[in-house]
């Protein structure tokens, strides 16, 4: 008989990180209705709002962060949590001695909700530092600190894909038994790989580096590489990234030119730390051009970095050519 996530919490996760893994499975369960519901449940369009990187709200994006954050203040055992649609952290009144914070992108990929793509919930869990009040500061630990690390894709199935730091294992959501299903035991992301995933309509902007990477890549077997590849854009990075993990790729949002002095379009907390994590623990490895993604010290809650993550082979070329 399958496993559900409940008996896999109980032989794998502490009572705490039980109750936490849980809760953010027990919430997901009712965001995958609301995604599902679509048109039908008047969730979809803009909510006439922007988060603090000034991207426009869509309503599920602040129906999602909502229902998360309740789920999370009730589970006892986190004393904050920071969500990409929020200025700043939300402490838990009175529980600053809780074990755990909580960092999340309530739905990622939320432009493609009214078109009926994949979107998903992607959430890092960090020990508390217990030393008084949960402020912003609080939560700005090195993605090499965190305890656990997943995400929720809504799509043709709810996948919800976790780690604990020993590998990673996925779950699919069985609707009618209303619970989770493990459905992998050990996901691997090989080696090499033929596919790439990047937005080449910024191809003008990039730096030499990843110019280079690109090109050799379409230039098929008749170059360097000497053979064919296949590029895959979803537009979504928990889509973009499930789908590295199921059978490897590499996913790229380098920064470019077109503001120097920014340093990539993702956010580090909310979206490179967890999913470099759950890549890294797969087998795969991650760079932002300068580092590996997880040993970099965040200095903003909200910090955006390059993100190029995969197969091992693909991201260390990538990382040879901005050494070079």
């Amino acid at each position: 008989m399958s496993m559900n996530l409940a008996q896999y919490l109980e032989h794998h996760a502490d009572a705490h990180m039980g109750v936490l893994i849980s809760a953010i499975a027990d919430v997901s369960q009712s965001i995958s209705a609301a995604v599902h519901k679509g048109a039908l449940g008047g969730v979809l369009g803009s909510a006439g709002s922007e988060n603090v990187q000034g991207e426009t709200q869509k309503k599920l994006d602040i129906i999602a962060n909502d229902m998360i954050l309740d789920a999370l203040a009730a589970t006892g055992v986190v004393a904050g949590m920071a969500s990409e649609e929020l200025d700043d952290c939300s402490p838990v009144p009175g529980h600053s001695d809780r074990p755990f914070l909580v960092l999340f992108d309530p739905l990622d990929g939320s432009s493609n909700i009214d078109v009926n793509v994949s979107i998903g919930t992607i959430f890092s869990v960090l020990p508390n530092p217990d030393v008084g009040e949960i402020t912003n500061e609080s939560f700005l630990q090195p993605g090499t600190e965190q305890l656990a690390a997943g995400y929720v894709v809504y799509g043709p199935q709810t996948s919800l894909v976790l780690t604990f730091g020993r590998g990673v294992v996925a779950f699919t959501l069985d609707r009618e038994a209303g619970q989770y299903i493990q459905t992998s035991e050990s996901m691997d992301v090989p080696e090499d790989t033929k596919e790439f995933a990047i937005n080449m309509s910024n191809q003008r902007h990039w730096y030499k580096p990843v110019q280079r990477y690109i090109a050799e890549l379409l230039e098929g077997k008749t170059g360097v590489r000497g053979k064919d590849f296949n590029m895959r854009w979803i537009a979504s990075m928990v889509a973009d990234v499930h789908r590295v993990l199921t059978r490897g790729g590499i996913f790229m949002y380098p920064k470019d030119l077109r503001d120097p002095n920014k340093p990539g379009k993702l956010r580090l907390m909310y979206e490179a730390n967890p999913m470099s994590m759950l890549v890294e623990q797969a087998g795969g490895k991650s760079f932002d051009a300068t580092q590996r993604i997880l040993d970099i010290q965040p200095t903003d809650l909200h910090q955006r970095c390059a993100v190029m993550l995969g197969s091992a082979n693909e991201v260390q070329r990538v990382s040879d050519y901005h050494k070079d």
